[in-house]
């Protein structure tokens, strides 16, 4: 490589030493000396003030020029998981009837089935209460079958339902839908331990209550849930600490019975076809009565007279009707069922009577005289609401996956047959009640009409202690099922890390169980029964489930529409279309339910999703949602024109390119932060950095240096995308970077790098880095932001004030009035005012530029205070011809003593102080990162005579001068230049235009907290002197200032006076 380096400087210069004077000739400088003249001519008639911005004002106009043409402005833009986890014991192994049909079906099959399934028969009919458990059975069958695609696309491990939601729509769903659901399994065990409580207590033995007759009193009922309820939840939470094989030994037996009993209600249907004299019912007129003993059920009768004529002036509706008994249980052959078709739909406080005749339903003098009313309003959309916690359970088998032989081949079948035999049941049962029960009956909800009996026990045979006892395990048995899947699916969460707060659940016994988080399952379902009311749970618990069962259905409709490579799922039977009918169906169930309820579901499902998003681990698991995501960004890239957008929609996409220090770090960490500062242009960022060497050999380099570069983005919070190249030679690497970087329309068209501090010592590689750079960023009509002072900017999360300057020169698309507007949407510089200074030429009207330029401001929307300076046109001062001369001397001593790189670092410092130690003060910039100190600190104490350069700035008066042995020769040296040497007049005219700028804003700007100006650009020979002269101009240029930001726009429109 240096070599080619070598090369490459032989075939841009030749150096010839010359044996007089010891000074050298560059053949190229006399081959090219007409050239120079004919460059000074053309150039004659350019403002010598502004002769340092000569090459711009040939192609962009000069401000003066273009605010003089407002009225012209034209708005439009030119074409152009933990390997270290010890492994866990293992647990019980399970196939499709033990693992996944019986916990289905007992959590299906509950204490709806024979409380509330009658009720919702006769409140809504024969016809609307088939479609009611139509559309519930729909709803399961259709995520069940959702279920089955993404079961069968992959191992389902422990969390069944969780695991697929998260894996197939991202953690952030999966870990809100999973929190949800769990909470929603972990009430539902409350809720049916509630509801066994309820029918021991009000069916089987009404004796054991120990805070009195709770048919009277309703406290004293809910006082005896909270109580049994408790002892109960801590017998069940015993079994399942015992282990999951217990649960299904218990799970077992209770099934049992579960379907003896629903055997014997068919077999009591049809044993009682004919109907039979267990149950009558007492009847005023068309009214139903209730705790009138059937003794008493005449309308002479003392007891009922009493009732209804208190003080001898009896009720109207008593004395115009009769008070009859009516069989209850008529039978399938009495044809009952053409009077339970349609609905009979109450408001709450009506009477529960035949018809809907207003004089049989409604109440009109506010007096109940032991007629049944309706405790509640009903309607279609309630009754789905409360019948569909029947249909839920689907997911019992899938929680325990872990536990299962063959997920993928057992979720599928067995959960599919559960919902079948389970619908059938339901299905068949609306119509056998409806063909059965006398519809007054069936309206009864509590029984009080036939002595608190339950209705659905009297039917079956043999008698009604069968229903009993089996209702009562099937519904200890759904509790125990949900007790035994929730921690479970807790635990699964918690070990995906997602959400910091659950780490402790993650953890399993030696047995293998989940038993922290079964404690928490049981502390959770203990607050649930406290509640001690079943109405209450039941439609929380349905929004919990719908939205499951929702987020299942979307998954698959995802995973389908994509049509990604790895959606391979065994089971054969889905369809997108199903999927989205049941994503809607949900929707719609959860609305029509309760619509207050599924706003709080949906609330909490965003607090979690936002928790996630925040402060949970980020995980890529090739999710649907990034499918998406990729399939949205695919699509928007190939709308988006090759071409710049509009001035309009002109935004900075920013281009860092950082420069690492010989430990991979970035040596300038406040790029980041002004990077960050810049980003209310809400615009795409890229943070490169550049490696010399070969990519085949430092391919670990590469990827820790981008690991910190990507830390320091994240310190700096810049949002966005990091990337390291390898490459042969920095500049070269640079160049592909600018030309290659982006992607379709989204491509970067702003560059920031950073000035390059040890110019002068580290010789020509520098500045011809920096140099390369600017012109191949002008070559891609890119714009160009160069921050100087870099270590004086300040923090993200500091505030400052003061004013921000623009010195706009040369106009080249308006970025120099759009940057200051961006950074005072930072909060950083909120609270800094905008003065923009521009030149006036000896010709240009001053007043009247001044009020072009406050017009032109008022049109962008920019508040700003405008001044214009006035530069006289002065004569070249002695002080300009000595620091031309300098500079040459510099260029030419280097060439000629041809010093290796430390020696030459040494010479220049040398002839650097001399100067300034005569000419000028101290700049106060300090070039270097402060982060840097201790590693140079470091280095300096491997060779005490190494100058710590970049500590104190090239510029620094105070830095100690050589004392080496060639000092006096470098004098020497040095007088011969001055007294032999005249100063090019191209230069001395760069020089004077630099050092009158740089009064002027020095003046006007030294303590401003920025200063805004434009990048003159670089010299267009690719020759050692020009680029060295160059770099001094800038030097010069901006002496005295802390924190300057140099800009050079792309010459395209980036900002509009139109809307």
């Amino acid at each position: 490589m240096q070599s080619n380096s070598a090369k490459d400087d032989s075939d841009e210069m030749e150096i010839i030493p010359s044996e007089h004077n010891g000074t050298v000739h560059d053949t190229k400088n006399e081959d090219s000396g007409d050239i120079h003249r004919a460059e000074e001519n053309q150039k004659s008639n350019i403002d010598p003030n502004l002769y340092l911005y000569d090459d711009d004002l040939e192609t962009r106009p000069h401000i003066s020029t273009f605010i003089s043409s407002i009225a012209n402005y034209e708005n439009t833009i030119p074409a152009a998981t933990d390997p270290d986890a010890k492994p866990a014991a293992p647990s019980a192994r399970m196939g499709t009837l033990i693992g996944v049909f019986l916990p289905c079906i007992q959590n299906i099959f509950g204490v709806i089935l024979f409380i509330r399934l009658t009720w919702v028969v006769g409140t809504a009919g024969a016809v609307c209460g088939f479609l009611i458990v139509l559309t519930c059975c729909c709803v399961t069958m259709l995520t069940a079958i959702s279920m089955s695609a993404i079961a069968t696309n992959g191992v389902v491990p422990a969390g069944g339902s969780y695991f697929m939601i998260s894996r197939s729509l991202g953690p952030e769903f999966g870990g809100a839908v999973g929190m949800l659901f769990y909470t929603g399994t972990t009430l539902a065990a409350a809720m049916y331990i509630v509801g066994a409580v309820e029918i021991v207590l009000t069916y089987m033995a009404p004796w054991a209550s120990i805070f009195g007759d709770f048919t009277k009193d309703v406290d004293a009922m809910y006082n005896n849930f909270r109580v049994y309820g408790t002892l109960l939840l801590i017998f069940m939470g015993l079994i399942v600490f015992l282990g999951v094989k217990f649960v299904n030994k218990f799970a077992t037996v209770a099934l049992a019975c579960v379907i003896l009993s629903i055997i014997a209600v068919y077999v009591g249907i049809f044993d009682n076809i004919h109907g039979n004299e267990k149950l009558y019912m007492c009847v005023l007129g068309k009214r139903l009565l209730k705790d009138i003993p059937l003794d008493n059920c005449t309308k002479e009768d003392p007891f009922i007279r009493d009732i209804y004529c208190p003080d001898g002036k009896c009720e109207e509706y008593f004395l115009a009707n009769n008070v009859t008994k009516v069989k209850g249980i008529k039978g399938l052959a009495s044809g009952v069922f053409y009077d339970n078709i349609f609905p009979s739909f109450l408001d709450k406080g009506q009477f529960i009577a035949y018809g809907k005749n207003a004089i049989d339903i409604e109440n009109t003098d506010g007096q109940s005289y032991n007629q049944i009313m309706a405790d509640i309003t009903t309607s279609f959309t309630l009754l789905i609401g409360i019948f569909f916690p029947s249909v839920t359970g689907i997911m019992a088998g899938s929680n325990r996956s872990g536990d299962l032989a063959d997920a993928q081949k057992s979720i599928p079948i067995g959960t599919i047959c559960a919902i079948l035999t389970t619908s059938t049941v339901y299905l068949s049962s609306v119509m056998f009640f409806a063909g059965t029960v006398d519809n007054l009956l069936l309206r009864d909800k509590f029984g009080q009409s036939i002595g608190g009996k339950l209705v659905v026990a009297n039917i079956a045979w043999p008698n009604q202690w069968v229903i009993l006892i089996g209702s009562f395990l099937s519904t200890l048995g759904a509790g125990l099922q949900s007790l035994t899947g929730a921690p479970r699916l807790l635990q699964a969460i918690a070990r995906d890390e997602i959400i910091p707060f659950l780490a402790p659940f993650a953890k399993s016994s030696k047995r293998g169980e989940p038993t922290r988080a079964l404690l928490l399952t049981i502390v959770i379902c203990q607050c649930g029964i406290l509640l001690g009311n079943v109405d209450l749970l039941a439609p929380l618990l349905s929004m919990f489930f719908l939205m499951c069962y929702g987020f299942v259905n979307l998954a698959c409709a995802v995973q389908t529409l994509l049509r990604t490579p790895n959606w391979r799922p065994r089971f054969k039977f889905y369809h997108w279309s199903l999927s989205l009918i049941g994503l809607t169906l949900c929707i719609s169930v959860m609305i029509m339910t309760s619509w207050y309820f599924a706003l709080i579901a949906m609330g909490m499902a965003i607090i979690i999703y936002k928790y996630i998003e925040y402060r949970g681990a980020e995980k890529e698991w090739g999710d649907g949602i990034r499918g998406m995501a990729l399939t949205a960004a695919r699509y928007s890239l190939l709308r988006l024109e090759e071409g710049p957008p509009h001035t309009k929609n002109w935004r900075p996409q920013i281009l860092v390119l950082s420069k690492l220090n010989d430990n991979l770090l970035p040596k300038y960490r406040k790029i980041f932060s002004f990077a960050t500062q810049l980003k209310a242009g809400k615009g795409l960022t890229i943070c490169v950095s550049v490696i010399k060497g070969d990519h085949t050999k430092i391919t670990n380099k590469a990827v820790d240096a981008k690991s910190t570069l990507r830390k320091y983005m994240t310190d700096e919070k810049v949002k966005g995308f990091c990337d390291v190249l390898v490459s042969q030679q920095i500049g070269e690497g640079l160049s592909s970077v600018i030309q290659t970087i982006g992607l379709g329309g989204m491509k970067p068209n702003t560059v920031i790098i950073g000035w390059p501090y040890s110019w002068r010592q580290e010789g020509r590689n520098s500045w011809k880095t920096f140099i390369q750079t600017v012109r191949t960023v002008s070559a891609c009509h890119m714009a160009l932001m160069v921050p100087k002072g870099i270590n004086f900017y300040p923090e993200s999360n500091h505030k400052i004030g003061g004013n921000i300057d623009i010195w706009w020169i040369v106009h080249d698309g308006g970025l120099l009035m759009l940057l200051p507007f961006l950074l005072k949407q930072h909060r950083t510089w909120r609270n800094c005012k905008l003065r923009i200074f521009t030149v006036a030429q000896i010709e240009d009207n001053s007043i009247q530029m001044k009020k072009d330029l406050k017009t032109f401001l008022y049109h962008l929307r920019i508040e700003a205070d405008v001044e214009v300076v006035e530069m006289n046109n002065s004569d070249i001062s002695a002080y300009t011809y000595e620091r031309t001369l300098m500079m040459e001397q510099r260029n030419q001593m280097l060439r000629a003593l041809g010093l290796n790189k430390k020696e030459n670092s040494k010479v220049v410092q040398t002839i650097v102080d001399h100067h300034y130690d005569a000419t000028k003060t101290a700049s106060k910039v300090r070039f270097a990162d402060p982060t840097i100190e201790e590693i140079q600190h470091h280095d300096s104490q491997n060779d005490e005579k190494r100058n710590s350069i970049d500590l104190d700035g090239p510029e620094n008066a105070d830095a100690p001068e050589t004392t080496s042995s060639k000092d006096e020769s470098t004098e020497k040296a040095d007088g011969d230049f001055k007294s032999s040497v005249k100063p090019d007049e191209f230069n001395v005219r760069r020089m004077h235009t630099a050092i009158k700028l740089n009064e002027v804003i020095v003046e006007k700007s030294q303590d401003a907290q920025l200063v805004i100006m434009n990048l003159p650009g670089p010299p267009r020979e690719v020759r050692a002197e020009r680029e060295s002269n160059y770099m001094e101009f800038l030097e010069v240029l901006t002496e005295g200032l802390e924190k300057v930001l140099m800009v050079r726009g792309g010459g395209r429109e980036v900002i509009t006076i139109y809307s």
